[in-house]
């Protein structure tokens, strides 16, 4: 009997083991199945839930070991008690590790963060720079542990795209699969970070697929959902921010004071954001002209911010606990109006020296702190027709950080989320839409759309922009030996005008000289040493060129509308 059953057994396992062998060659060759692609996205989601977890913990360990406590909500009043050269002393230890780490492994010294998520899902079937992520990753964990002044969403969500890239890799993904892999694990990180797995849902959409195609909605769900979990499993279900008092409409009059409340933190938002990419010009402007070292560069802003630190603690780290003494009315008006114009220069010394960290704990700080003073002014003018204006607090807190992230409904469902208050919905919602449709006219959209704009990635106006930059000439052009290539002499005249494109080129490049030349075609070249005639490498043909682009935005538009 035990004889018998020896071969059976290795027969058994000899046939699951080709039977595994063949649904992973048919995974790599052929792409997962719907219902592959849920298990896979699952898995994803529960890796970035734990990698915003250990992220977070991680901040929390440092900044407790740091600043000696044990109650990371009060940080600001445990750093009052500190000597003034301890406050100093660790932005600035902090932003010399965070220069030496982005120095060994980025190629331009920067923190990667939500934009390059956002670049990854457009324009490279849903992958991210791995090594430059990780090491942004740290300098961020670095950066918001030894008091740095941003947010840990930015990082948390890269960190996740990171993981989405490797498994992309692994299981070769590409298109619409590699974007909705990409969006799941956004989605899980978001989540798990806030314990709002609705708005970790809508932002993985709104803000990084930037569509809303009812094919990618199951399975961000699901891994929305595995982020939420695996973030109670360790904070259990609470929020972060708790209201002393519920906050009400007193009358439907007051309803005109929310439109205007959104107009402000529109402004606000945008000079914010102004604020922090003048601070980068000016930096990178500065230590050129000064030949300082690039590594340098987030050791002199964590100076900066330790000077400021010692007269207003409250700008270290995200800012928490002085966002949860706005939303419960325990800060006066002067005290609101110095913290938001501290705050402000101090989110923009951090992201423009570099030093890493996220723009929306920031904007959630100084968002509650506009709409705070706001209502305090609304209330006292006029008292008989004013609700509580910690209201205004949490209305302004929406406003401006859906106008800084250009995500004005995962940014009301995250607001309600992080306080469990959704009564007040109605005030919310109008003052985030006045806000998001002024800042999106006075930036290219969001603040991450700017970011890009200024590195010359058209993403704010569309695909019909950015499809272009995406297609290199000698992928499109027709070369020597094509059948229906260029007539050579036509080449010869065509350069010998001026008239050329070379192959490395985009079609984003060449398509204004098609109309501004009127030519059928544009020779291909490769430009030699200085006396040399260049290289002819062929012909771009405009017909070529436009049936790219139609193809790419028909694709475009069938993901969307999928």
């Amino acid at each position: 009997m035990e004889t018998g059953r020896g071969p059976q057994n290795w027969s058994l396992t000899q046939t699951t083991l080709s039977a595994c062998r063949d649904g992973w060659r048919v995974l790599r060759n052929r792409g997962p199945g719907q219902i592959q692609f849920w298990f896979i996205a699952l898995a994803v989601g529960v890796a970035s839930g734990f990698a915003a977890l250990f992220f977070r913990k991680g901040i929390n360990w440092l900044q407790a070991t740091l600043y000696g406590t044990d109650d990371i909500s009060a940080l600001t009043s445990f750093a009052q008690e500190l000597p003034w050269y301890l406050i100093v002393a660790y932005p600035v230890c902090g932003g010399l590790v965070v220069g030496l780490i982005l120095n060994h492994f980025t190629k331009d010294g920067r923190v990667r963060s939500v934009a390059d998520v956002i670049e990854g899902a457009a324009l490279y079937d849903g992958r991210v720079e791995v090594k430059a992520g990780l090491a942004s990753a740290a300098s961020s964990l670095i950066t918001l542990g030894s008091g740095g002044s941003s947010g840990r969403e930015g990082p948390v969500v890269h960190l996740a795209a990171v993981i989405a890239t490797w498994v992309n890799n692994l299981i070769r993904a590409n298109g619409i699969t590699a974007r909705d892999l990409l969006g799941c694990a956004v989605a899980a990180a978001v989540s798990a970070s806030f314990n709002a797995p609705i708005a970790g849902a809508l932002f993985a959409l709104e803000v990084v697929l930037r569509h809303f195609a009812v094919h990618a909605f199951a399975p961000i769900v699901i891994a929305s959902a595995a982020g939420t979990v695996i973030n109670r499993l360790e904070f259990g279900d609470v929020t972060e921010f708790r209201l002393i008092e519920d906050g009400v409409l007193t009358f439907y009059q007051e309803l005109p004071a929310f439109l205007l409340l959104g107009l402000v933190c529109g402004l606000v938002a945008v000079i914010l954001m102004h604020a922090i990419f003048w601070t980068d010009r000016v930096a990178s402007t500065g230590r050129e002209k000064l030949g300082l070292p690039r590594w340098s560069r987030p050791m002199l802003a964590g100076l900066l911010l330790g000077l400021l630190a010692i007269e207003f603690p409250a700008i270290i780290g995200v800012g928490y606990e002085t966002t949860s003494l706005a939303l419960t009315g325990q800060l006066l008006l002067h005290e609101v109006m110095v913290l938001a114009v501290v705050k402000t220069a101090a989110v923009a010394i951090t992201m423009g020296g570099r030093m890493g960290g996220g723009v929306f704990s920031p904007s959630l700080m100084l968002g509650a702190l506009t709409g705070l003073g706001f209502g305090l002014v609304a209330t006292s003018i006029f008292p008989d027709v004013s609700g509580a204006e910690t209201l205004y607090a949490l209305a302004g807190m929406g406003a401006l950080a859906a106008a800084v992230l250009g995500a004005p409904i995962s940014t009301t469902l995250i607001v309600f989320e992080l306080t469990g208050d959704w009564q007040t919905g109605l005030a919310v919602m109008v003052a985030v839409s006045t806000s998001t449709a002024l800042a999106s006219r006075l930036v290219d959209r969001s603040f991450f759309l700017t970011q890009l704009e200024n590195r010359n990635i058209h993403l704010s106006k569309g695909p019909q922009a950015y499809l272009l930059s995406m297609f290199r000439v000698q992928n499109v052009m027709r070369g020597p030996d094509h059948p229906h290539a260029a007539p050579r002499k036509d080449i010869w005249d065509a350069i010998e005008a001026g008239v050329h494109v070379e192959g490395d080129a985009t079609l984003e490049e060449a398509m204004p000289l098609f109309e501004e030349t009127s030519r059928l075609f544009l020779p291909v070249v490769r430009i030699g040493a200085k006396g040399e005639p260049p290289e002819v490498l062929g012909a771009l043909f405009h017909v070529d060129a436009l049936r790219a682009y139609n193809r790419a935005l028909a694709a475009t538009a069938a993901e969307e509308h999928s």
